[in-house]
């Protein structure tokens, strides 16, 4: 019997110190910059999917203390490591990659970092909506299979119907082809040989004309009646011609019926809506407030992220982040103080109006401006804009300073004007002063309007849906910002009251959804974070920004891989089960891909050992 060495039992004996995670006593596999604190893969998930955490920044254990692996094999010199990053061809390399030595090289190190920022976006849309999203998803592909059979039956036998009476068509079309037009394609023929007949009677001509025309009468009549008669037969010339037909019982209608009437609808990519998988909470919930530098009010607020808010008091238009430090501010903005007059695009570009009255585009990385639409008509000035997340287009307020009348205008991406929303069905104005815009997730155009004491909503087409003008107890209602949430319900801050108002997407009042308290002296601006689900609100009276969360994720999903009380991770059902390791191998795959900087896609050995 062998025995263990000396050595071998001590140092099995030793101990060793294990990182636990903060919330329970799992093993740390994750830690949340933002918080912070350490996570083990049940708990990050419960993290990353909970919107008063959704925001967090979370990385593995291995980027907490900056381990990266190094022992990379080159696929094209195995016996060299990749040390450095070939950017213009965005491959990494090793010493003796002659192709990327006369290139821009950067540390791999140094690349893996950036890569990893850039895609920072990504990996964290699949922890925390991707991966909650899919058991909802995953139950609606389970229900479809099952009925896909049912509805697809119906649809088959009407498909082989119709395929056999196009074939049928086709069929009539061959045989009339075939009897009544290509027999008579022999015209060409028939006319060679007419050509023919009428030399051979020219001829004969000709010589009747030389023979007995010309010459002196010499012959007798007798002889000249007799020639006639056997030297010009009579020809008949007929012109033989062709035209394609169809009979009566082929037409094109009837083809493009066959054609047409099975029609298959592509639907894209399934989706969850909204109501499958958030809720409101009992109340509005203060997430977090802060001090906006460089503005004493804060009149309209667009979220370009969950960190970084464009906030506006008249010509004062700054970029903040979420502990109020300026980051860049705009020269050129209106200086209306009470007007929503800047919005922010998918592509995190703000869209403002300058002190002329045009609307400018200010890039992402805010070194360029241009001009978006160019004011032309003196008697409209442009009041609020609204970027459409759904369309793509910019909806703008307009205001008429000499009828004191309103109107809504629609440019797509290139700017060119598509919509003019103004009048009601009875022919009179809409809008009177629409200060503040938003729109709706089912496409209605939502108007805060000053003038009218109301809220104004028409259809995406222009058709007047209903106009809000306040509380069922009967006060007038003052209207300032206002936006819509994922559950299409329209916010907006009225004056009067000094609250924030929830009506639904019909108009119908539900709830005083914020009253004045001593974090929020009068709400005025409001901006929704489609992605956190946080409501963003500011003062007219002083330059404070208040955070709040009213909306949170339904029970049913959210608690679907919580820990249990006593610790144990395990799940109850098959289903879970299942649903949990389909989740860590798309989080095992998305780890070796944080720790892989090449995007070329060749196959590396690596010796990372496992975390």
């Amino acid at each position: 019997v062998m025995t263990q060495s000396p050595h071998i039992m001590d140092t099995a004996s030793s101990r060793y110190r294990v990182h636990l995670c903060s919330k329970c006593p799992g093993d740390t596999a994750y830690y949340c910059v933002s918080c912070p604190c350490d996570l083990c893969p049940q708990c990050k998930e419960n993290h990353v999917k909970d919107l008063q955490t959704i925001d967090h920044d979370v990385v593995s254990h291995c980027d907490k203390i900056n381990y990266i692996p190094t022992q990379e094999i080159c696929v094209r010199h195995p016996s060299h490591v990749y040390t450095k990053y070939c950017e213009p061809c965005q491959v990494p390399a090793c010493n003796n990659c002659q192709t990327h030595r006369k290139h821009t090289q950067i540390d791999v190190t140094t690349a893996y970092k950036t890569k990893r920022q850039q895609h920072r976006g990504t990996i964290h849309t699949i922890r925390s909506e991707a991966l909650f999203y899919r058991p909802v998803l995953l139950t609606g592909i389970k229900a479809d299979v099952k009925t896909c059979h049912t509805e697809f039956s119906p649809l088959q036998s009407e498909m082989l119907t119709k395929a056999q009476r196009l074939k049928d068509l086709i069929y009539y079309v061959v045989y009339d082809l075939l009897n009544y037009v290509l027999c008579y394609f022999d015209f060409k023929h028939r006319c060679k040989k007419q050509k023919i007949e009428m030399i051979r009677h020219i001829v004969r001509l000709r010589r009747y004309e030389h023979r007995y025309v010309q010459p002196a009468f010499t012959f007798s009549a007798l002889q000249f009646l007799s020639f006639t008669k056997t030297a010009l037969p009579q020809i008949h010339l007929t012109l033989h011609t062709s035209q394609l037909s169809m009979t009566e019982s082929l037409n094109k209608e009837d083809v493009m019926e066959s054609l047409s009437a099975i029609q298959i609808t592509e639907r894209g990519n399934r989706r969850v809506g909204n109501q499958c998988l958030l809720k409101l909470t009992s109340g509005a919930e203060l997430h977090q407030s802060l001090t906006v530098t460089g503005v004493d009010r804060c009149r309209h607020i667009s979220c370009v992220t969950s960190d970084r808010v464009w906030v506006s008091e008249g010509n004062n238009l700054m970029l903040t982040d979420t502990t109020g430090v300026p980051l860049h501010r705009v020269e050129d903005s209106c200086s209306d103080l009470y007007i929503g007059i800047h919005t922010v695009n998918s592509e995190s570009e703000l869209i403002y109006i300058d002190m002329y009255s045009n609307i400018n585009k200010l890039s992402k990385d805010m070194k360029t401006t241009t001009t978006f639409i160019e004011r032309t008509d003196s008697t409209w000035v442009p009041r609020s804009v609204y970027w459409s997340p759904s369309t793509g287009d910019l909806l703008v307020a307009m205001y008429n300073i000499d009828t004191d009348t309103g109107k809504v205008t629609r440019y797509n991406q290139s700017g060119q004007l598509t919509q003019t929303i103004q009048y009601h069905n009875t022919g009179q104005g809409l809008n009177g002063d629409p200060r503040y815009i938003t729109e709706n997730n089912n496409g209605d155009v939502v108007v805060s309007d000053w003038l009218s004491r109301a809220v104004v909503v028409t259809e995406r087409g222009g058709r007047h849906r209903f106009s809000y003008t306040g509380h069922p107890s009967g006060s007038v209602l003052w209207p300032c910002g206002i936006c819509t949430d994922a559950l299409s319900h329209i916010l907006v801050c009225d004056g009067t009251t000094e609250t924030v108002q929830m009506i639904n997407k019909d108009g119908q009042f539900l709830s005083h959804l914020l009253t004045e308290s001593q974090e929020m002296d009068l709400p005025w601006s409001l901006s929704y974070d489609v992605n956190t689900h946080r409501l963003w609100v500011g003062s007219p009276y002083n330059n404070k920004v208040c955070v709040y969360r009213y909306i949170t994720r339904q029970d049913a999903l959210t608690d679907e891989h919580r820990p249990r009380p006593d610790g144990d991770t395990r799940y109850t059902t098959p289903r879970q089960k299942t649903g949990h390791r389909m989740q860590q191998l798309v989080e095992t795959q998305l780890n070796e891909n944080e720790h892989r900087p090449r995007p070329d896609g060749d196959t590396m050995s690596s010796s990372t050992p496992a975390v």
